[in-house]
């Protein structure tokens, strides 16, 4: 049982960095949008690359604009946060429980 409450384990941290690393790339990717930047820059190409999917299904359900400003970003770090308080911390428990 170990090895599978290792993979778990691994599984857990995995994502925990995944999900930390992708809401740095949301972050920064709303503060961009604040200065105006050319858009054929390739840190931003992939910043919006990156990020703009999301915000589409995003703005599919929920309208994200309010007095001209986008929540979406708010949304997707509410959306991180949630997975890494709820998925991660149930894996990593997960995997602390089959190990005895």
């Amino acid at each position: 049982m170990f090895i599978i409450a290792n993979f778990i384990e691994a599984v857990a941290r995995i994502l925990d960095i995944a999900l930390t690393v992708y809401m740095w790339i949301v972050v920064i990717s709303a503060l961009i949008t604040w200065i105006n930047p050319d858009p054929y820059n390739p840190i931003v190409r992939f910043l919006r690359g990156a990020t703009e999917p999301v915000y589409r299904k995003i703005r599919k359900f929920i309208p994200t604009y309010f007095g001209g400003i986008d929540i979406a970003p708010l949304i997707v770090i509410g959306i991180i946060m949630f997975l890494q308080y709820f998925l991660v911390s149930s894996l990593h428990e997960l995997a602390v429980r089959l190990r005895y």
